[in-house]
């Protein structure tokens, strides 16, 4: 009998759904014209990019249409906002505050703007992995432009404080306009959250957010940041003068109208699916908690995405464990699907205080939409067993105690 196969991996990508597949296959048929041409077939498609723009707008709370931006994906969106506010604003200041444990997208484009100019300063979590607002406002200079910290976080489901911390900007900026030092702008990684618990760009307090279509059900190659109005912002992208001229090139119509389409039916469920999900998540930590010893659950046991599991096997690695469990059938993750391929353990982990075996023996469990109890007992079946035979090969397990000193 063939094994079912298990999606456990959707904070690397989910599945679009089946309607959304089926709006992008009429609008590829149908409205097939360039949104900046001037013919009918060019305004067509016009419309249905604005319709879009519109709908996202009023799912994000954001007030205007025009305050969202389509981009090719989450790491476009992220460097679009932390590029482009440090190139628009360095006159004023070049000191951006960002988090330890940020999606490489953020990460890396800090890294960049350090080589170039800027100073970063990067903020310590506690040990589950949560900011500290109070850090935030240490953390603030005279020339300090840009704040820049996720929405929650992608391996470890922890979902930040970000009502807070933009409640700390809002008040120094009111300071700040007083003294006439420069604006700081405050952007949200949302790309995991969006579609999973409430994103709200009015009660969130953010200048700018972003989001990526195949997290929540959409197609990949498409996603948005959503800019405040008043926002100075230095395009990243040159050529024409789509977008307002804030990102050149032809838009995706069928895309974005699929991105939309997915944002919109999953928080019609939302509510109820993410119930259904942390039951599931709830299932699989207490049966690996009776049934394994030596592991660690890694993040907030609250404040978490309902999907989201991250557990830390110790004396193995984490990546013997995916590859094990893909013989049977059963994808998970080590970590964030961009950083595959580093030998390195996870740079969320480390910012946590992870030691560096726990950090090695991470694994990832991101539920989503097809995922069931069933599901969950098989995963509860195979799981303890690898874990066994891959202890019984390691030279630092006897018995169920480290030969470590």
């Amino acid at each position: 009998m063939e094994k079912k196969l298990i999606y456990a991996d959707h904070n690397a990508t989910s599945p679009v759904r089946p309607e959304v597949v089926a709006l992008m296959q009429e609008l590829n048929s149908s409205v097939y014209g360039n949104a900046s041409s001037m013919h009918l077939f060019g305004q067509k498609a016009k419309k249905c990019l604005e319709d879009s723009r519109e709908m996202i707008a009023k799912l994000l709370n954001a007030e205007r249409p025009e305050e969202i931006v389509f981009t090719s994906c989450g790491t476009e969106a992220d460097n679009f906002a932390v590029k482009g506010i440090a190139w628009s604003n360095s006159r004023k200041g070049k000191h951006i505050i960002t988090s330890s444990l940020e999606h490489p997208a953020v990460l890396n484009a800090c890294d960049f703007l350090s080589k170039n100019g800027f100073d970063i300063t990067y903020l310590p979590v506690n040990g589950f992995g949560l900011v500290d607002p109070e850090d935030v406002q240490k953390a603030f200079r005279n020339e300090t432009i840009l704040v820049s910290v996720m929405h929650a976080n992608n391996e470890t489901g922890t979902i930040e404080p970000i009502k807070q911390i933009g409640g700390v900007i809002r008040e120094e900026n009111e300071n700040r306009y007083r003294k006439q030092l420069p604006r700081i702008y405050f952007h949200t990684d949302a790309v995991q959250s969006c579609g999973k618990i409430n994103v709200d760009v009015q009660e969130l307090g953010v200048d700018l957010l972003s989001l990526s279509g195949h997290k929540f059900y959409g197609p990949k190659g498409v996603g948005a940041l959503f800019i405040r109005k008043g926002t100075y912002i230095e395009p990243v992208q040159h050529g024409g003068h789509h977008e307002r001229n804030l990102r050149a090139g032809t838009e995706n119509i069928a895309g974005i109208a699929g991105m939309v389409k997915a944002l919109e039916l999953d928080l019609g469920e939302m509510s109820a699916e993410q119930v259904r999900l942390s039951g599931l998540r709830d299932m699989l930590e207490k049966g690996i908690k009776d049934s394994i010893p030596e592991i660690e659950i890694n993040g907030h046991h609250v404040e978490r995405l309902a999907n989201t599991l991250n557990v830390s096997f110790r004396h193995i690695e984490g990546e013997s464990i995916l590859l094990s469990l893909d013989l049977e059938g059963i994808a998970v993750s080590t970590g964030s699907a961009c950083a595959s391929g580093s030998s390195e353990p996870s740079h969320v982990l480390k910012a946590m205080g992870c030691d560096p075996e726990a950090a090695q023996g991470a694994v990832r469990f991101s539920l989503g939409r097809q995922n069931s109890e069933e599901d969950i007992r098989r995963i509860l079946e195979v799981l303890p067993k690898t874990i066994d035979r891959l202890r019984s090969m390691s030279p630092v397990w006897a018995g169920g105690v480290s030969n470590k000193k």
